[in-house]
């Protein structure tokens, strides 16, 4: 019997069996508010998300915390009081050209996705929720240019004459943190950096301190957790 003659068999024999399919991964439900100064522009949003799959929209009124917050801006509106709601939330922010003041406002309110209005359909919202929701940033360049200067002036203008990195550890920090990860104590690190043992353990006080951690263990986890270092 040739090789053809009996592939050609074998696929006869399975001709009654029921077939396979693969079976896609159900997309997590995300609890998603919406915010719209403008009363008929947030009913058009509702209708776009309301009853979608991965979608669960709660009112920001509520008790139910969010975990994702759309925020349509306005022309004329002020940006801040829109999204100053978001409370912790991961904002995907709907607007047209948003000026570095709003762009850092948005930042600083949990800014993780920016949809230029004119793309602002249904398959379009429902992937930047899910891209918010996964930590996944998405801006247009022509914003991601500006915000990136943005930082470069923070970093110059402000944070570097205070010895501090964008991480928001000063360099010492961020040195004393990497040695305890690698297992030094505190004369080891204090021999490494050619600083006395009191002024490593001051370092660690002040670290401690700001960011509110229990002790040293906690801030090394706390560091790798967060990427500081």
């Amino acid at each position: 019997m040739s090789s053809r003659i009996a592939w050609a068999q074998g696929a006869g024999r399975d001709e009654g069996r029921p077939k396979l399919h693969a079976i896609s991964p159900r997309r997590p439900t995300v609890k998603v508010a919406v915010l719209v100064a403008d009363p008929f522009v947030r009913t058009g949003v509702l209708a776009e998300l309301r009853d979608k799959p991965g979608v669960q929209l709660v009112d920001p009124r509520e008790d139910v915390r969010p975990e994702v917050v759309v925020a349509v801006t306005e022309p004329g509106r002020d940006l801040g009081d829109l999204v100053s709601k978001a409370a912790g939330a991961k904002l995907v922010l709907v607007a047209d050209q948003a000026r570095p003041a709003e762009l850092w406002t948005a930042v600083e309110h949990g800014l993780v996705v920016l949809v230029p209005r004119a793309e602002a359909n249904t398959t379009r919202l429902l992937q930047a929720i899910s891209d918010a929701h996964a930590g996944r940033g998405d801006l247009p360049p022509e914003q991601l240019g500006p915000l990136l200067h943005g930082l470069s002036r923070l970093h110059h203008d402000v944070l570097a004459p205070r010895d501090l990195t964008l991480s928001g550890l000063s360099r010492r920090e961020a040195d004393v943190l990497r040695l305890l990860a690698e297992g030094m104590d505190t004369s080891e690190i204090a021999a490494e950096m050619t600083y006395s043992e009191r002024t490593v353990k001051n370092i660690l006080h002040s670290l401690l301190t700001r960011l509110g951690l229990r002790n040293r263990t906690h801030a090394v986890a706390y560091a790798l957790r967060e990427g500081m270092i």
